[in-house]
């Protein structure tokens, strides 16, 4: 039996109850009375609570389309808990509402908690693709530009702030981000230069092929991962000879990378061993070569002209 909403509030506010998905799907859509009750209940929920709760609702969300938690979640970017701040964020990646960009800008330049910047960070990625897609006003694109680069040049700001920062301003490619990026992958930061080498990919700037291939036999195999992305990214088919080795590599995950890599690059070269991979030994790899050859078929006959 699915219980009324306010009862079904009362029940995630009493800590002694065990959590439903069930009834959190039912909060889907909530309207704006709801909404309203569940915000004089949520400040008395216990904090670990709250996360447990907000992240349920995230992993119904991703697993589940058609559920929309977004008013939730937006109430939520204030909460005194950061976990709980930075669960809301997550939980807002598929929403495209410009609104929110001054709302992240203000949690990763001033939350007192890098977690949470790190996460506003990245969700503004979102609204840099967009901006490169055509798809957002030039005054949002230049506010959410700068706030990224002033964060990324920051003095003193968290690594893993910075490097979040630099992943989603790089689809705005400029020279500032350029140097940004090269910067990010001369630093003696490991984390910053795998960041750096997400951040070439994004840009989709063959300049940085050369150092790519070089970097495609680093013995860090995060490293030869995000190599394979970027290559995937760039689609340059000059590639394709690193990415069939990087196919063939001793990490499962970076053959993997390359492999999807192979499907966005193209070309008959990719296709042919792309097919060859259907008889790995290895069932993942199989299945994941079956899936991007049955992508690369549809952009094909998508493409003809009969």
């Amino acid at each position: 039996m699915i219980l009324p909403i306010r009862e079904i509030i009362t029940e995630l506010a009493d800590s002694e109850r065990p959590i439903s998905n069930l009834g959190l799907a039912e909060l889907s859509n909530i309207g704006a009375e709801n909404l309203g009750f569940l915000e004089i209940l949520w400040p008395t929920i216990k904090p670990e609570r709250r996360r447990e709760i907000t992240s349920r609702l995230v992993e119904l969300a991703e697993e589940n389309f058609e559920l929309d938690f977004d008013e939730i979640f937006k109430s939520c970017l204030n909460d005194p808990d950061a976990g709980v701040r930075s669960n809301a964020i997550e939980g807002l990646w598929e929403n495209e509402e410009p609104s929110l960009i001054n709302t992240f800008i203000d949690l990763m330049e001033n939350d007192k908690s890098a977690s949470v910047q790190a996460a506003a960070a990245t969700g503004l990625g979102k609204f840099a693709m967009l901006s490169e897609q055509q798809k957002l006003r030039p005054l949002y694109t230049s506010k959410l530009y700068q706030s990224l680069l002033n964060t990324v040049n920051k003095m003193g700001a968290p690594v893993e702030v910075k490097r979040r920062a630099l992943e989603a301003v790089a689809p705005l490619n400029s020279p500032e981000v350029e140097k940004a990026i090269a910067e990010a992958y001369r630093s003696n930061n490991v984390k910053l230069k795998i960041s750096s080498i997400y951040s070439m990919g994004k840009t989709a700037n063959p300049v940085w092929l050369q150092l790519l291939l070089n970097e495609s036999t680093n013995p860090d195999p995060e490293i030869r991962y995000e190599v394979a992305k970027a290559f995937g990214d760039i689609g340059d088919e000059g590639a394709i000879p690193s990415l069939v080795d990087l196919a063939s590599d001793s990490d499962i995950e970076v053959q993997l990378s390359a492999i999807k890599a192979l499907g966005q690059v193209g070309g008959t070269e990719a296709k042919n061993f792309l097919e060859q991979c259907l008889d790995d030994p290895n069932e993942t790899i199989q299945q994941t070569a079956e899936q991007v050859l049955k992508e690369l078929l549809a952009i094909s006959e998508d493409s003809s002209p009969f």
